[in-house]
């Protein structure tokens, strides 16, 4: 029976993730995983000719308990004689910046910081210490929201650099791996077990014990009552099936690679041949649209692909379908289109909104919707945008911004005109026309792309709140007929 140390390193030889003369950062948090990460390549180092260092990246999100986790890992660095990389980030401005919740702000500033030791030169691997725990959670999350085999692909075994710049998606590319995940095959309470069998110690991140986060719940609640009802190996079950996704994943994109220049005129990824388009099977019809909108800086949603093929069929009656960002599909004879720019209002335009409710707004080719979510469903949204119920009365008004208004978002020193808003996020002037905001009596609660002002948010307990979510309009729908 092998050891745990033995599983590692056969996991590492079969993934192909190191070579020897390899300088790898073992990002390691405190907690057990990052931890037994890091005992196990002092056990492998000499065994896999590699030079180890210790990275480590205080998010500052649990205040004097994420300062004792950083000097934590820089004992642990200096017990080891190990170099330690380190760096700190105020990640609840930057999603509030970036219009990002706190986990996916977390993750970007972190990740920016690996990439930027890998730059530099410091490191050229850094490892992670996913496990197979996680790669199942990841599955289950997924496929709960909505996924295809890409999403179903789960937490790739390497990253490679040159595709985390463009969107962490996982899927492999040219160039050598620059994210390693070598425990993906490997348990939690496994490490544990090491771990105690060493005498070592670790830290508890209390955050990993809140249930609003959606992966607490599916670790704590979710995922053990399967394993007692269902299948006590799901969790093997779940990561199985991203191994078989990921292997899918990697076939389908050697067959968008053949087809896409046959529907792309000249190479031009903004225009799609509808003869070719329609004579591929469903499933390559979906990945090539994929393909030629993300080369164009766009992802689509399953339903904005299933409008642009249908654009594409031969029976198609609708002319157009509103992409996000401002883009449009175009049919233009025998050809589809990506074209940028939904018309912008010339005036002024306004409408009321129930609570909770939706209206169609014309003016931006967009649904302005207000939905009252609860505490066990809100963490589909972001909770930066929550608006508290008790702030909120009567009906809410759509309407453009107009001169003099004024917002104050969350994790600003004060309120600012709305126009100094849209021109410091770069908003091209045609656009900024027509930019929703929305008002309760003469208050403005939401602007597109903004925070909730802090005086209105949910407070912590909250069991109720409002968030404001707008969407593209489509006014042909499949039937032809109007809504």
């Amino acid at each position: 029976m092998q050891t745990l140390v033995q599983k590692v390193s056969a996991h590492i030889r079969r993934q192909e993730l190191l070579k020897a003369g390899d300088r790898v950062g073992a990002a390691v948090s405190g907690g057990a995983d990052s931890v037994a990460l890091l005992r196990l390549f002092l056990e492998l180092r000499k065994e896999l000719g590699i030079v180890l260092s210790v990275v480590h990246f205080n998010h500052k999100l649990r205040g004097a308990e994420a300062d004792e986790d950083e000097r934590f890992v820089a004992e642990l660095a200096r017990q080891h004689q190990l170099q330690l990389h380190g760096e700190s980030g105020d990640v609840a401005a930057f999603a509030s910046e970036k219009n990002l919740g706190l986990e996916g702000a977390a993750r970007e500033l972190r990740y920016g910081y690996f990439l930027r030791l890998v730059a530099e030169g410091t490191v050229n691997r850094i490892a992670t210490a996913h496990t197979l725990d996680d790669q199942a959670e990841t599955v289950l999350l997924r496929l709960a929201r909505g996924a295809g085999t890409r999403g179903l692909a789960g937490i790739y075994p390497q990253l490679w650099l040159e595709q985390k710049q463009s969107s962490v998606t996982g899927c492999q590319s040219e160039g050598e791996a620059t994210i390693i995940r070598p425990l993906l095959g490997i348990r939690r309470k496994e490490l544990e077990i090491y771990l105690g069998n060493l005498g070592q110690s670790w830290r508890e991140d209390s955050s990993n014990r809140d249930l609003r986060h959606a992966r607490n719940r599916v670790r704590h609640g979710i995922m053990p009552r399967l394993e007692r009802n269902l299948n006590p190996s799901v969790r093997e079950a779940l990561a199985e099936t991203a191994e078989i996704a990921r292997a899918e994943e990697a076939y389908w994109q050697g067959e968008v690679a053949r087809v896409l220049p046959r529907l792309t005129p000249g190479g031009d990824n903004a225009r799609l041949g509808r003869g070719v388009l329609a004579s591929l099977p469903p499933a390559l019809q979906r990945r090539v649209i994929r393909a030629a909108a993300e080369s164009l800086g766009l992802r689509l949603e399953f339903r904005q692909v299933e409008e642009i093929r249908e654009l594409g069929s031969s029976e198609a009656r609708a002319a157009k379908a509103a992409l996000p960002e401002g883009w449009v599909m175009l049919r233009k004879g025998d050809e589809l289109r990506f074209e940028r720019g939904l018309p912008t209002a010339t005036t002024d335009y306004e409408y009321t909104v129930t609570l909770p409710g939706k209206v169609e707004v014309l003016e931006t080719g967009t649904v302005l919707e207000a939905v009252v979510v609860h505490e066990g469903t809100g963490s589909a949204y972001n909770p930066e945008h929550f608006l508290d119920p008790a702030s909120l009365s009567g009906e809410l008004r759509v309407r453009n911004w107009r001169a003099g208004d004024r917002f104050w978002p969350a994790h600003t020193k004060a309120p600012k005109k709305i126009k100094e808003l849209l021109q410091a996020r770069h908003v091209e002037s045609a656009e900024r026309k027509a930019w929703p905001v929305v008002l309760c009596g003469d208050e403005i609660v939401w602007v597109r792309g903004f925070p909730a002002p802090s005086g209105l948010r949910v407070r912590e307990g909250w069991t109720e709140a409002v968030v404001i979510l707008e969407s593209p309009l489509f006014r042909e729908q499949r039937s032809g007929r109007k809504p």
